[in-house]
């Protein structure tokens, strides 16, 4: 019974704090948006994605360094060449399938055209991406949220040398459906797929990196096509 309780337990508080950090960052976004309150308070959403895993953890009085969410000492060689290796690996393989298919997809069936039109603020959109989205989120849900469901289900399944389990899959799901809490949008249920990839990379890599670049390369690539091709997203 004490391990039935334990699993459910840590099932409420993913859920709780996974469900509280994504109405607050809705709220956020209603402030600037909705009442107009000026574009400074959009920090608040990368804060309570880094920091509340913290607070959890200092209110389980657990060990923060348990969990990766924090980025890696610049000493640190072996992590980031373990990140830029993977990137390097997942990259090659999906890059030109992926260009391909969005040609198709857009061409062929959505109608659209290239315009050859790219982005504005090129940089700063790579920053945003990386700085603002793409680090806090993989420390949220990769480096907190899958890392404590696999402490309530052990990882069990060998994937290209990684071994994953039902965390990586919850985390997946409920990492597309936090999107539809901020700001709904029937695209996002595909955001699950390149999700796989992250929760698979944080399992191969021991930390939250590699899925983190990877999670920014797939945001940037996806606005400067979406620019290219004129894409509006609605």
């Amino acid at each position: 019974m004490a391990g039935a309780n334990v699993k459910k337990s840590i099932l409420f508080e993913v859920l709780v704090l996974w469900l509280v950090t994504n109405l607050l960052i809705r709220g956020v976004i209603f402030l600037h948006e909705g009442l107009g309150v000026h574009e400074a308070v959009l920090v608040l959403v990368p804060l309570a994605f880094m920091y509340g895993p913290v607070w959890v953890c200092n209110l389980r009085k657990a060990d923060v360094e348990t969990y990766p969410i924090s980025l890696p000492s610049f000493r640190d060689g072996k992590t980031w060449k373990r990140a830029f290796k993977s990137n390097f690996v997942v990259m090659g393989i999906i890059t030109g399938p992926f260009f391909v298919g969005y040609h198709l997809w857009h061409t062929k069936i959505l109608g659209n055209a290239w315009t050859g039109n790219w982005p504005e603020d090129l940089w700063l959109i790579i920053g945003y991406h990386l700085f603002f989205v793409a680090i806090p989120e993989e420390f949220f849900y990769r480096g907190y949220l899958q890392t404590r469901l696999d402490e309530l289900w052990s990882p069990r399944w060998r994937v290209f040398g990684a071994k994953v389990g039902v965390g990586l899959v919850v985390t997946c799901l409920i990492f597309a459906f936090g999107h539809s809490i901020v700001r709904f949008q029937t695209w996002h249920i595909w955001i699950f797929f390149p999700s796989l990839v992250f929760g698979w990379m944080r399992a191969s890599t021991g930390d939250v990196m590699a899925g983190a670049f990877f999670h920014a390369w797939c945001n940037i690539t996806v606005t400067i096509l979406d620019s290219l091709y004129g894409v509006s997203v609605q």
